[in-house]
């Protein structure tokens, strides 16, 4: 099986501006940027979306969540607020098989979004 293009970038085979990382998880700009603000964080562990996550990923679950908002505040989104969006399966919008977190801000938010 081949890697995702996010495990490429964890392993660094392709650069990417990375913003944080832990044992657990990675942070970096998102190349297609929907917001001034768009960053992508994913678990070092391959987990295609949040769908085949399982109980024992509990841990490293509440852990994306609680550094994501920790990458939030490196990038000064705190103050002003930002949204948080994980995408499961094409209709859901996910364009690649690797779960991970989108960090948007810098611009008011509208709902429901397009």
């Amino acid at each position: 099986m081949s890697q995702t293009l996010f495990e490429k970038i964890i392993a660094r085979q392709i650069p990417a501006d990375i913003v944080y990382e832990d044992d657990a998880v990675l942070a970096f700009r998102d190349i297609h940027p929907q917001a001034p603000v768009h960053v992508l964080i994913v678990p070092k562990k391959s987990i295609p979306r949040i769908a085949e996550a399982g109980v024992g990923d509990q841990n490293l679950l509440g852990h994306l969540l609680l550094s994501a908002a920790k990458v939030a505040e490196l990038v000064g989104l705190k103050p002003g607020g930002y949204r948080l969006v994980i995408n499961n399966g094409a209709n859901g919008g996910e364009t690649v098989p690797h779960l991970h977190c989108h960090i948007l801000g810098g611009r008011p938010m509208t709902w429901p979004p397009g």
